[in-house]
């Protein structure tokens, strides 16, 4: 709760001192011809918004950092299926050389690849283009998953070996306390008798967004927890799990709410039903926006050293050492933010599983013999 609302202060503060700063530097730094009209290469110089998105959304390659013209990069497959054009294309992304050059009658431009003309400029607005290439995310998704089958089947095969009973070593006197913490707070506490049907599933999302969450916060790294497609199929998911858990007792409450009067009932079932859908959208949208949030921010106090050092290069200086400790500060809080969610994640999921199968009368029953 209380990250939440440091976020929400510096996100707001800082969107208006880096407004503010961008008008005085495009004001009082960008030269002007006898006519008054502003050098476009200057005005270019600095641009927050295209820097910010161009870390936290997906690319065609991993990009570490930037020298003069030198380009730290790491090119990633491009595989794209035009029928226009003659079908299938499969070539490195260096071939756009970041975006300046062509390729093969493409062109990446933000982030994007569109068909262009024989000139390499004008976009073929007859063509259309499948892209089916292993961005970054994708890239960094699988590396994830082959970490956690890694880690998993690792320490899989020292329980076998050496039987439950034994001293844990290694990776596995890591992760034993987390696979208990999650059993115990999160399985136990919210699906009772039945956590252990579930746990698999509840293990596998928890460690799969951890590994993301920390891999996102590597130098040149994606943040893949922060793409909306990447929470929507885990909310999606999620929800399938939430509707295979549901019994009729569940769905009278939904349809036909007991003991409110009948015109009462017409009036909830839209609200009720919109309940439903509601859950999963609110697992996608908090994984989401906690996952940008705080890159934003840390990005955000990077440019601030350059949009002082552009109005002033002593101003630069100086306020440099106070942006780069707050960006290593909101840093380590998103390290602290990166277990939070997931396990908040995992948690939701568990609470809106037990709210799908709970009520009924063996339930009851249920939970009456195990308080006894």
């Amino acid at each position: 709760m209380v990250s939440r609302t440091v976020k929400i202060l510096l996100v707001a503060a800082l969107s208006l001192v880096s407004l503010f700063s961008v008008q005085v530097t495009l004001a009082s730094e960008t030269p002007q011809n006898e006519a008054g009209i502003q050098d476009e290469h200057v005005k270019k110089t600095i641009n927050p918004s295209e820097i910010i998105m161009e870390h936290i959304t997906d690319g065609h390659e991993f990009h570490f950092f930037t020298v003069g013209d030198f380009h730290a990069t790491l090119p990633l497959p491009v595989i794209l299926y035009s029928k226009e054009r003659g079908g299938w294309f499969t070539f490195m992304s260096s071939k756009f050389h970041h975006g300046h050059d062509a390729y093969q009658g493409f062109r990446l431009e933000h982030g994007k690849i569109i068909p262009v003309m024989e000139d390499g400029v004008t976009v073929d607005e007859t063509a259309k283009v499948y892209d089916f290439s292993l961005t970054r995310n994708v890239v960094q998704m699988f590396l994830a998953l082959a970490v956690l089958v890694i880690i998993m089947t690792g320490v899989a095969k020292k329980y076998k070996k050496n039987g439950p009973k034994a001293a844990p070593s290694g990776l596995q006197n890591m992760v034993e306390p987390i696979i208990t913490f999650v059993r115990d707070d999160v399985g136990k506490t919210n699906l009772g008798k039945k956590y252990e049907k579930y746990m698999p599933y509840l293990l596998t999302v928890f460690f799969f967004i951890l590994i993301n969450n920390l891999f996102g916060l590597l130098p040149g790294a994606a943040n893949v927890t922060g793409n909306l497609a990447f929470t929507a199929v885990l909310a999606l998911i999620s929800f399938v799990v939430i509707l295979f858990s549901t019994n009729k007792h569940f769905w009278g409450h939904i349809f036909w709410f007991p003991g409110v009067p009948v015109p009462v009932k017409f009036l909830m079932l839209p609200v009720e039903l919109m309940g439903v859908f509601t859950k999963p959208f609110a697992l996608m949208i908090r994984l989401f926006a906690n996952m940008v949030a705080g890159h934003v921010i840390i990005l955000s106090f990077i440019i601030l050293i350059f949009i002082f050092g552009a109005m002033n290069t002593a101003l630069g200086f100086g306020t440099s050492p106070l942006f780069i400790g707050l960006a290593v500060f909101i840093y380590l809080i998103e390290v602290l933010v990166a277990f939070i969610q997931a396990y908040i994640f995992t948690n939701l999921t568990a609470v809106f599983i037990s709210q799908a199968f709970e009520g009924g009368h063996d339930d009851h029953h249920e939970g009456h013999d195990e308080k006894h």
